[in-house]
């Protein structure tokens, strides 16, 4: 059994001593990164390597960034994501793990979009727009591939605690809704809901407001899966508990088990 971890780390050098408790309490294989607000160069390597993880990187100073770590052979296959030459923006990084048999993961920081008036919503609607043609194109080919990391997407009402308030919001604006669902239309499943039937399971919760302590979080880090990659799957769960560390990410860690 092979278990993935995705993590929205908000910055992955605040984070090393998390990082450390989910490798020694959590024990993933491959970890799944987003949001490390990194250069290549200054990605914590070192420390990571002594914790027995080999790295493949896509920085980005003080702004996005990607990261897939592994403790089992793996290769790249794409550090962007296709469609948009002038894109910059570390956001898309897919491995293949080698395993007897074989799978890949993607790591991916789905744009914020917010505010919807200024350029950034449009930006999230072409980067999804790009994201399902990808994602089409693995399902032609038969792939078998997990697309995991924070998407900003909150995909139905149990998925926050009230979802009314997030009407004109990117997170759960119409046109963003409509493009997520065209995406797991394509034959993609949820992982996370095969497992999980109950609402308000959350992944976030924002520093403000106390939305800790209420308990006001939302669900926009999400696993999608190919027919041939939810065949081997057997478990989907969220580590809240990263939550209430010190210093903690507003995102939490979210996994799965392949066979």
């Amino acid at each position: 059994m092979t278990k993935i971890v995705s993590w929205n780390v908000n910055s992955i050098r605040v984070r090393m001593p998390h990082i450390s408790e989910l490798v020694h309490s959590v024990k993933p294989d491959v970890i799944l990164l987003q949001e490390t607000k990194s250069t290549d160069e200054n990605f914590p390597t070192e420390e990571i390597k002594n914790l027995g993880y080999e790295i493949l990187i896509h920085g980005q100073k003080s702004y996005n960034g990607v990261a897939i770590l592994s403790k089992i052979p793996f290769e790249l296959i794409a550090n962007e994501l296709p469609g948009d030459k002038k894109d910059t923006q570390a956001r898309f990084i897919e491995a293949r793990i080698l395993t007897t048999n074989p799978f890949n993961v993607a790591s991916i920081y789905l744009p914020n979009g917010n505010p919807i008036d200024t350029e950034k919503f449009p930006y999230k609607l072409s980067w999804m727009k790009r994201l399902k043609k990808y994602a089409e194109l693995k399902m032609k080919h038969h792939e078998t591939i997990i697309f995991g990391g924070d998407y900003n997407i909150i995909p139905k009402k149990g998925d926050a605690v009230d979802i009314e308030k997030w009407k004109n919001d990117a997170l759960h604006h119409e046109k963003s809704i409509k493009l997520f669902r065209e995406i797991v239309n394509l034959g993609l499943t949820d992982v996370f809901r095969v497992f999980n039937s109950r609402d308000y399971e959350f992944t976030y919760w924002d520093y403000s407001r106390g939305s800790w302590e209420k308990d006001n979080g939302l669900r926009i880090d999400h696993f999608l899966a190919t027919p041939l990659a939810i065949d081997r799957i057997n478990d989907c769960q969220i580590e809240k508990k990263f939550r209430a560390l010190e210093r903690p990410s507003d995102h939490v860690p979210i996994w799965f088990e392949i066979d």
